[in-house]
């Protein structure tokens, strides 16, 4: 059995590929990257069908962090041209958060930047949850609002917090690389914070900051035997400004293996397509349908998206259709407690360290890269 159909047969079991397996599908040629996605996209019907879940950003609270993760535009030093506010109100955010339900959206993520919430952070948001679900009330609501001291989690729970969002984003080994104040396992502790309060987990990385194929495989076994419901799959969109502006490495191709590559490796659960797919897999966006099962429906925390109306119109264009309201996302096993394995077999097809990787991008296109200047923190209507 070659490769991508031993990837089917595994993935339609719920079963880990082997590291190498996973290796070998990042490094795919690039005239073969039609192959992987017709492969992993059917692990992602199995278990999804045609369905997308949109998913709405506000951004609660933009700009001015002290955390100096290299890869964020809000970051301690930025010198990133973007919106800076402090809190939104209850009701302004609620404001907010209704136009991305109106577009389709069936869940609202609440960011705000900085290390983490202090408890009247805490029942700031918690009011703007209940404002909120005051107006929808079966819209779900996840929370992102950095690490957790003990006992937030169960009050964000409490207040009618669904889920929580905190990406791993790249592999233990290099975190220390892009960002010193905080560590990778603040970020595993405030997961299973969340997971412990009840709450759905969300976590995923970003792809294109300069990681190895190793580390890539790394994160994504991590993020499979951290066992989130959610795995939102960003592309670093590389700000002026920043100390990654000059990350351009990412092709369209690269891109989709990379989303088979997490399809596989998690066949379950609910893979989103977040920050920078316009920037970087441009016209093959509807590709990434075939792999992902949910997106981040018009503009992002920092930076503009696809307008709303474009994303609609992409996912029927594609053979998709929206999610429903009140239609379960997960498959029911995972509903129920599915019980996951720790992490990748040894055994499996070699990757080679030369196998093809395609060719890079290496021309800068900020001309791609619009700082948001609608929606929350602005008088100019949203973007859904």
């Amino acid at each position: 059995m070659d490769l991508l159909s031993t990837l089917v047969d595994k993935g339609l079991r719920r079963e880990a590929p082997t590291r190498d397996e996973a290796l070998a599908v990042l490094r795919t040629p690039d005239e073969d990257v039609l192959d992987v996605v017709a492969a992993a996209g059917k692990v992602r019907r199995e278990f999804f069908g045609r369905r997308v879940k949109l998913n709405y950003l506000v951004n609660l609270k933009s700009g001015l962090c002290p955390e100096d993760c290299s890869y964020c535009s809000q970051r301690l030093g930025s010198e990133a041209g973007i919106l800076k506010y402090t809190w939104l109100k209850a009701d302004q955010a609620a404001e907010a958060a209704a136009a991305g339900v109106a577009g389709g959206a069936k869940r609202v993520c609440l960011v705000a930047s900085g290390r983490g919430p202090t408890d009247r952070d805490v029942d700031r948001v918690s009011a703007t949850i209940a404002a909120i679900k005051e107006r929808n009330a079966d819209v779900e609501v996840c929370a992102c609002l950095g690490l957790l001291s003990d006992g937030q989690a169960e009050r964000l729970k409490s207040a009618g917090a669904d889920a929580y969002n905190h990406n791993l984003n790249t592999s233990e080994a290099t975190y220390a690389d892009i960002c010193t104040t905080h560590g990778y396992e603040d970020r595993v502790q405030t997961v299973q914070q969340a997971q412990a309060a009840g709450m759905s987990a969300c976590s995923g990385l970003i792809a294109g900051m300069g990681e190895s194929d190793e580390d890539l495989v790394d994160v994504v076994f991590a993020l499979r035997a951290l066992d989130p419901d959610s795995v939102p799959v960003n592309f670093l969109i590389p700000f002026e400004g920043t100390p990654l502006a000059g990350e351009w490495d990412l092709t369209p191709q690269r891109c989709l293996k990379i989303l088979a590559m997490v399809r596989f490796v998690c066949p379950d659960v609910e893979v989103r397509l977040a920050g920078g797919r316009e920037i970087h897999l441009r016209s093959l966006q509807p590709l990434a349908l075939h792999l992902a099962n949910s997106v981040f429906l018009g503009d992002y925390l920092t930076s503009e998206g696809q307008a709303g109306r474009a994303d609609l119109e992409m996912i029927a264009d594609a053979g998709f259709e929206v999610e429903e309201a009140g239609r379960t996302t997960l498959p029911p096993h995972r509903a129920d407690g599915p019980v996951r394995d720790e992490g990748p077999p040894t055994d499996g097809v070699p990757a080679p360290d030369d196998a093809p990787a395609g060719e890079p991008v290496r021309a800068a296109r900020t001309d791609l890269v619009a700082v948001r200047r609608r929606g929350a923190g602005t008088e100019l209507p949203p973007n859904a």
